[in-house]
This record gives C-alpha cells, structure tokens and sequence, in this order.
C-alpha cells in the first residue's frame, strides 16, 4: 500500500510540474523574479555608478537624455538613473518580503488559533479581522503612515498592519476544513497537545495556498509600497526607491520622461513577474485563493 501510495504521489507531482512547465507565462514569470533577484543582489557590481545611488551630485551632467554613458539618462541633479533603478530594486524586494513576514507572522497564528478553538476565541479575532478588512488597504496604510514619521521603516509597518487580515482569513478557512479530517482526529485520540495538532499537523497541510498567496502577494506589497513613496510617504529622497523616483520624475514630465518612466517600468515588470508565477503556482498546486 506504501509503495502504491508514494507512485501515486510522484505521479501526481510529475503532471503538476508539466502542468507549470506547459504555462509559457509562468516561465517568464519565474524569470522575472529570478532577474529582480540576481539585480537586487549584485546591485553594486552591475550599476555603472554606483555611488549614485545615494546623495551624489554631478551638476555638469543633470537632465541628460538616454545615451551609451547613461543608458536611462540622469536626474536633475546629474545622477545615473539606470544606477538608481537598480538599487531600488533592493528597497523594494525587501519591502515586500518583511511586510509579508510580518503579515503571515502575525494572521495565520490568530487564524489557526480562531479556527480550531471557535466560541468566544473565533468570535474576537474574526470579529478584529472583518474591521480590517472593511478599509481598503491604501486607505489604512495611508492613515497609519499619516501619524508616524515618514520614512520606508514605518512604511513597511503600516503595510503589514493591513495585511495581516487576509492572512488570518486564509488560516482560518484551512483550519476549519482541516480540523475535520482523519489525521487531526488520529493526533487527537494519541494525546497530541493543541499546539502540535495546530502547527504540526495543520498548519503544513495548507502550505500550498499559503505559498500561492505569499508569491501572488508579494507584487501588490512592492505596489503598495511604490504608492506610499510616490505619496511622499515612504522612503525619503535620496533615498532609490522606485515610487520615490517616479514622484520626483513627475514634475518634469513631458519633457524629461525618462526619470519615471523607467522606475516605472521596473514597478510594472516586477509585480507582472510575481503575478504570472502566482498564476502558475495556483495551477502547479491546483489551489484556490481569495
């Protein structure tokens, strides 16, 4: 029976991994993803100019268009644009992945905790969570980061501090469909502590729609984050953060069109990148996610 059971496992790993390998479109978000990543990492090595990325000044060199010694132009006070799009792609990457840390770190222990114990436990933290979940996001994160300084710290937090429900809603969906299944009932007949069966046995079964909504998340924070910083509310200058940038480009537009345009591009590129791999996550795991 083992043995039947585990060719019935490899074989359903092996259609699910065709399944992805047939979606071009999620190969080419993969790819973006690794590009944003390997960028990201050895962003001092591939910028041309790396020291611009910070407060440098080259008056002699301000408002250049694209050409072989600035690629994507310069600023208005003559820094490399390319450099700077490059260093953003740190800040935003980081941003997305400590808002999401914060985010599952905090949701899917309340919703775990909300789904297997129900009654007043249940009623108090969904209750919390449907009040979040009434405010758009934007919204929250914009009143949050209204109060505290403006800086990308307090960015970050108030993004997790809106995001956090939909993870706590995602838990505790799984958990009450789980708690009813043969292996937690199994864990509870031996003596398993509450804990244990909570995050021994629950909670790796729903790693799958978990991992989908992380990666498919994972965009619309680095969106979210872009808007706070065009807002003014986020990382200040000189700091390279591709919301940053685009506000501070805007003012020039028509005429200097490069200093948004390609700090927009690199939004567009990564949050398409996370989407399409998303996508195909969702296929590979055959999952639903709200």
């Amino acid at each position: 029976m083992e043995q039947v059971w585990k060719r019935k496992q490899k074989g359903n790993l092996a259609r699910a991994f065709h399944r992805f390998k047939k979606n071009p479109l999620s190969l080419i978000g993969l790819s973006i993803i690794l590009m944003m990543v390997l960028i990201a990492t050895f962003a001092p090595f591939i910028a041309p100019y790396p020291g611009d990325a910070g407060g440098a000044v080259h008056f002699k060199e301000m408002f250049q268009p694209p050409s072989w010694k600035h690629s994507f132009g310069t600023d208005e006070v003559g820094r490399d644009v390319l450099s700077r799009v490059i260093f953003g792609s740190r800040i935003s990457l980081t941003l997305g992945i400590v808002v999401l840390s914060v985010a599952v770190g905090v949701g899917i222990p309340l919703g775990l905790f909300a789904g297997y114990f129900g009654g007043k436990v249940e009623a108090i933290i969904m209750r919390i969570t449907d009040v979040f979940l009434s405010i758009p996001p934007l919204v929250l994160a914009l009143a949050v980061t209204a109060v505290l300084e403006r800086n990308l710290q307090n960015s970050m937090l108030a993004i997790a501090f809106t995001w956090w429900p939909w993870y706590a809603r995602l838990a505790y969906g799984q958990t009450l469909s789980k708690k009813e299944e043969d292996f937690v009932e199994v864990s509870e007949s031996l003596g398993a502590s509450r804990l244990y069966i909570i995050f021994g046995e629950i909670l790796p079964n729903m790693t799958s729609p978990l991992l989908v909504k992380i990666t498919l998340d994972m965009g619309y924070a680095i969106l979210t984050g872009a808007a706070l910083g065009f807002l003014g509310l986020g990382a200040q200058p000189p700091t390279s953060e591709w919301g940053t940038l685009v506000s501070l480009g805007r003012i020039h537009l028509p005429k200097m069109w490069w200093l948004s345009t390609f700090s927009g591009l690199a939004i567009f590129t990564t949050v398409l990148g996370f989407n399409l791999l998303g996508d195909g996550l969702r296929d590979f795991f055959d999952v639903e996610v709200e």
